[in-house]
């Protein structure tokens, strides 16, 4: 049997115990972060898909842009209700068993969307749903925090969220070709079985959630006792330099930073949810027909956007700068939108579309750099859970007031232009944010 080295005392050089380090976050990162992507993927499809499922739902149920928007929105009510519970429990309880929970549960409630027949079943539905999988997100967020210091944190994130292009990758052409090839069997519309096989993943992935993650280092028995010191050891020195952490849950409703950040994120989300909600429907307005084909067309933006929200996430890590990674990427979404805005061809809107996505997409994940540098313990749980929950509220305000907009014009960009300006509003809030406070 090989002997472990320590290489966190004795005879080592400094060169050493970095490649140690190296070695070991790298394990852990092929350990952990491939899995709760996937995991991601899953999620971010069933809260979605609706975008498909409008293109037939729509026009069979008779529902309007603006009942089409609401309904959408609905979802992050329920979300924002349960988000700072939800994470405060996965805190106590955690992660494995917590993650395993909302995904089971979110999966079961998704697949009954295959009920739907009115507006109000609608309304009800994206609610439930939005209850189930509240703290999914903010909970792996916090997760990471247990396992990976600040200057390793972005690339950690950004490849994580990087499950929300690859789920518009693989999901939109998925789900258009589920809608136009299972359209009638069994008396059910495509919509109806994009919503039932579509959710299956999410319960078998919520099983194996129970069995293969760790709650923590020192509980993961593929980590040797060295690793699991140096990885602890690194935690802890990462939040003593948190002392202006909110340290209870008082606190941080009480805390002036926490609901600035939330501000951030809420008009960063903004333009995310203005983007996926409305994704099949831009492409189809541009000329695209056959559900697969917009499918196929829609996954374009969202490839250009994982290529570039790693690149800036692996920049931010490696030059330890967060702000000007944050505002490059929101401006150029911005100007994203207002060009697809005025597009006059397929190509032309999908090139801006692309752009959009790739600023926009790229903000969510180097945004939490920011919360994150100042947060821990108690804290953290709960502050990482209102930015995400008050951020998230945009998911509702966003598709209603496009739809409210297509609607009244008849066109999509009055709605570009609103998502345009408040990239511009979070550029602004970022650049005010004090750099020696986040680029750690």
């Amino acid at each position: 049997m090989p002997v472990q080295a320590a290489p966190l005392g004795g005879a080592t050089t400094p060169a050493d115990e970095k490649s140690f380090a190296d070695r070991t976050y790298a394990k852990v990162f092929w350990r952990l972060v491939p899995f709760l992507m996937l995991c991601y993927v899953v999620a971010y499809l069933d809260r979605v898909n609706v975008g498909f499922a409008k293109l037939q739902m729509s026009q069979e149920l008779k529902f309007s842009e603006t009942v089409y928007g609401l309904g959408a929105g609905i979802f992050f009510l329920g979300y924002f209700l349960f988000e700072v519970p939800s994470n405060v429990i996965l805190h106590r309880v955690g992660a494995r068993v917590w993650i395993a929970r909302i995904m089971i549960t979110w999966g079961i409630i998704s697949g009954a969307f295959l009920f739907v027949n009115s507006e109000w079943s609608f309304y009800g539905m994206r609610f439930l749903l939005g209850l189930a999988e509240a703290g999914f997100y903010p909970g792996v967020i916090l997760y990471t925090t247990s396992w990976f210091p600040a200057h390793r944190r972005a690339k950690v994130i950004a490849v994580f969220m990087a499950a929300i292009p690859i789920s518009g990758i693989f999901g939109n052409p998925l789900s258009g070709w589920i809608m136009d090839a299972f359209n009638g069997a069994q008396g059910l519309s495509g919509w109806q079985w994009m919503f039932l096989i579509e959710a299956v993943p999410a319960v078998l992935i919520g099983l194996a959630v129970f069995f293969y993650l760790d709650n923590r280092p020192a509980e993961a028995k593929w980590l040797s006792d060295a690793e699991k010191q140096l990885l602890e050891r690194d935690i802890a020195a990462d939040n003593r330099g948190k002392e202006s952490s909110p340290h209870s849950i008082a606190t941080v409703f009480r805390n002036g930073r926490v609901w600035f950040m939330s501000l951030i994120y809420f008009a960063f989300v903004t333009g995310q949810y203005g983007l996926t909600f409305w994704m099949p429907t831009i492409v189809k307005a541009s000329g695209v027909q056959g559900n697969l084909n917009i499918g196929l067309i829609s996954a374009i933006p969202f490839l250009c956007a994982a290529i570039v929200m790693v690149l800036f996430g692996l920049s931010a890590d490696r030059m330890r700068e967060r702000r000007w990674h944050l505002i490059v990427p929101a401006l150029l979404g911005a100007v994203g939108f207002v060009v697809s805005a005025s597009a006059g061809s397929t190509t032309i809107a999908v090139a801006a579309l692309s752009v959009a996505a790739a600023g926009v997409l790229t903000c969510s994940p180097l945004f939490w750099s920011l919360p994150t540098a100042f947060l821990s313990g108690a804290g953290a749980a709960a502050g990482i859970a209102l930015i995400n929950s008050v951020g998230n509220l945009a998911g509702f305000v966003s598709p209603y007031v496009i739809g409210a907009l297509r609607d009244a014009t008849g066109s999509t960009a009055a709605g570009m232009y609103a998502l345009a300006a408040m990239l511009v509003v979070g550029s602004v809030c970022v650049f005010v944010t004090p750099a020696r406070m986040v680029n750690r």
